[in-house]
């Protein structure tokens, strides 16, 4: 035997995260053999690697956690309204425990290439040990948010100061106290660990290229009637979850902002930004697609950001937002705004100064430098596409799903693509993913695709792949969804706007976690309509 081959499995699942862990419980379950393989030396995934401090997921916890398991959802107990990540990364390794996942789950270990063999209808897997191992199927449960990615500043080399990612944060913390400390990026990570470090640095520059709309999370130890409540009603409220807009339990309302009067509007807006968290975009049902409604809660958030931050030169950067509520991600803070009255902490709009390079001892921009010990970069990730393409995927007859993408990802309903079959996506792109309670899609994905494997099983059929007709039809779909509304008019993520060179295509699908579940049902209960099946 090969020295460098391991043993063949029916499955390689690659991540260790939500969906891996979920993916190997369930093909296991079904007594398929399987591998998992995780670059970190934990489980965890995205809360594995993201450890800065303020660190939160921005889904109420007891809605972001599993269902799959009656006696797991009853048995834990979530602490706070809005999870810190060391929680998080404690239930998923309860999870592992609990379950028995862990001695089919290879740590520190990186799946360099995936190769098709269409005579035996089997990948042959790379690792980044030499070894391989084969396997009928291959399942991405890599991460729409796991690739970080630093900008390309020049002189960056030469900066002698510390520099970290918060999504490659290290695990026994960092200690910026006395410090002089730059941050860079005021996405959903920067808005979160900015109030942190400006606690504890002598100095906080914070670098704004283009500022967010912040909601205050209004976060708060669970109350045991608030546990008792959900947990009696668990089983209803996740199916509400599960054919909802963004399966969150959020309460949207049907009537349009258009032709709402005046104090109703207010009283809608008043009400969300007590309650915290992005409920507030429910307040109607045309936030997203008519931009005089949504001109009306841009116009409510910037006149509470008015409010709180004194510099009127500072308020100003941060209300200069130059798309409609929603089309970048929301964010969740605490004290967030608050934090620009601190004197130690100082906001740099890079729009009006860009950063030119880095020096030895800090950061120049166009109109000066700032020495800093050490910088955070908190420029978020190669999101959606970044981590499946980061392996060397090639389907049949050696074609590259790097070049296949090489315009924007083309999948059939983001589970597979035309040309390379037995590989699976979860929350891939063409699916609701992030901009959902991305556990409820991937619970669905994962069941889904678990549902697809035992069906190819039962009939004797070695190999399921998206016909391309099909495919495009899906991508047409998802692209058409999008540009009826209001976010194709940001520079944003979801479009890869943030990665120089990457292909300006809106990634994920805004049908609607529901209406998605429901096509996703009725391509499987028709054969799998759409996939090629031998």
């Amino acid at each position: 035997m090969d020295e460098t081959r391991t043993h063949d499995v029916d499955a390689v699942v690659v991540g260790a995260g939500f969906a891996g862990l979920y993916m190997l419980y369930r093909l296991r379950n079904a007594g398929f053999t399987v591998r998992v393989f995780e670059a970190g030396d934990g489980v965890g995934g995205t809360w594995y690697w993201n450890r800065y401090p303020g660190a939160r997921c921005d889904v109420e916890s007891m809605e972001y956690s599993y269902s799959f398991s009656e006696e797991l959802q009853q048995e834990w107990e979530w602490t706070e309204r809005y999870a810190t990540q060391p929680e998080i990364l404690r239930y998923l390794n309860h999870v592992a425990d609990r379950f028995d996942l862990r001695p089919d789950i290879q740590l520190q270990t990186t799946v360099v290439t995936a190769d098709y063999d269409e005579d035996t209808a089997r990948w042959a897997v790379g690792l980044d040990d030499g070894s391989t191992v084969t396997a009928r199927f291959v399942i991405m449960a890599s991460g729409c948010l796991s690739q970080a990615r630093v900008p390309s500043f020049p002189g960056l080399d030469a900066y002698r100061g510390r520099t970290y990612h918060t999504g490659d944060w290290p695990a026994d913390g960092v200690d910026v106290s006395g410090l002089r400390v730059g941050i860079i990026g005021t996405g959903s990570s920067g808005v979160q660990v900015i109030p942190l470090v400006a606690q504890e640095a002598a100095a906080t520059v914070v670098f704004q290229r283009t500022p967010n709309f912040t909601m205050p999370a209004r976060n708060a130890p669970l109350t045991v009637e608030k546990i008792a409540a959900m947990k009696a009603n668990y089983a209803k409220l996740r199916e509400q979850a599960r054919w909802s807009g963004n399966g969150t339990l959020r309460v949207s309302h049907d009537e349009p902002a258009a032709t709402a009067p005046p104090e109703l509007i207010q009283q809608r807006y008043e009400a969300g930004w007590a309650f915290g968290g992005n409920d507030i975009v429910g307040s109607f049902n045309d936030l997203t697609t008519v931009q005089g409604s949504n001109d009306t809660l841009a116009g409510f958030l910037r006149g509470k950001i008015r409010k709180i931050v004194r510099d009127d030169e500072t308020s100003q950067a941060l209300t200069a937002q130059d798309y409609p509520v929603g089309a970048k991600r929301m964010c969740l803070g605490t004290d967030y705004y608050e934090t620009f009255n601190r004197e130690n902490v100082r906001l740099v709009d890079l729009r009006s100064e860009p950063i030119e390079d880095f020096t030895p001892q800090g950061i120049r921009t166009s109109a000066a430098e700032y020495p800093l010990d050490a910088v955070i970069f908190a420029t978020g990730f190669d999101a959606m596409t970044g981590a499946i393409l980061r392996v060397d995927i090639r389907g049949r007859g050696g074609r590259s799903l790097r070049d296949d993408w090489a315009g924007g990802p083309h999948t059939y309903l983001g589970l597979a693509s035309a040309g390379f079959p037995n590989l699976f996506f979860i929350t891939g792109p063409g699916s609701p993913s992030v901009l959902s309670n991305v556990v409820v899609s991937i619970e669905q994905h994962v069941e889904w695709i678990g549902d697809h494997i035992e069906y190819l099983r039962k009939r004797d059929l070695t190999s399921t792949e998206a016909g391309l007709e099909a495919q495009e039809q899906w991508v047409a779909h998802v692209n058409d969804t999008a540009a009826r509304t209001l976010m194709m008019k940001a520079a944003s993520w979801y479009l890869g706007a943030n990665v120089p060179g990457k292909p300006r295509v809106f990634m994920p699908y805004l049908g609607g976690v529901g209406n998605y579940r429901r096509v996703c049902n009725e391509v499987a209960a028709d054969d799998y309509r759409g996939f090629v099946t031998e």
